[in-house]
């Protein structure tokens, strides 16, 4: 299995992680696909949202892959007043990924990082490892640590 810069990265930084590779299904790029294919909980597979306030500019967020981002809180604690997703065509140039492959460790550039509090819960969740078909499973803790990410309620209720 051919490692993802992301992957360097965490070896870079000393850590843990495992890749658990999943069959594409090009016309389902979902996280409900992931989990299946995963035979994982779906509240436990994170899917990476990037988004542009109107005042920091690109912040990104990881939250439940069957969940919603909630706007106005992904505005309130990143500092804005407004936020939206930005458009799927500018996710290649901004990140360096795809979408279904855009995973919140290493990006381009280091944008603030929210991930979203239920990922407390468990022992482990899944994020994409930087490619379609491939995620890591990790630690919220080393997520966080890999992404200095910040803890909050980011969906909707």
């Amino acid at each position: 299995m051919k490692k993802t810069n992301a992957a360097r990265l965490l070896d870079s930084q000393k850590i843990p992680y495992e890749l658990i590779p999943y069959e594409v299904e090009e016309n389902d790029l979902g996280a409900q696909h992931v989990a299946d294919q995963l035979h994982e909980d779906i509240q436990q597979v994170f899917k990476t949202l990037v988004l542009r306030g109107d005042r920091s500019g690109y912040f990104v967020c990881v939250i439940p892959g069957a969940e919603e981002v909630d706007l106005k809180k992904a505005a309130k604690i990143s500092g804005n007043k407004k936020c939206d997703l930005i458009p799927m065509k500018g996710l290649l140039p901004l990140t360096g990924y795809i979408r279904g492959g855009c995973s919140p460790i290493g990006m381009k550039k280091a944008f603030p990082t929210y991930l979203h509090e239920t990922a407390m819960l468990f022992g482990h969740i899944y994020v994409s490892a930087g490619v379609r078909g491939l995620q890591f499973k990790i630690s919220p803790q080393h997520l966080i640590q890999a992404s200095r990410a910040t803890v909050c309620s980011l969906t909707v209720e």
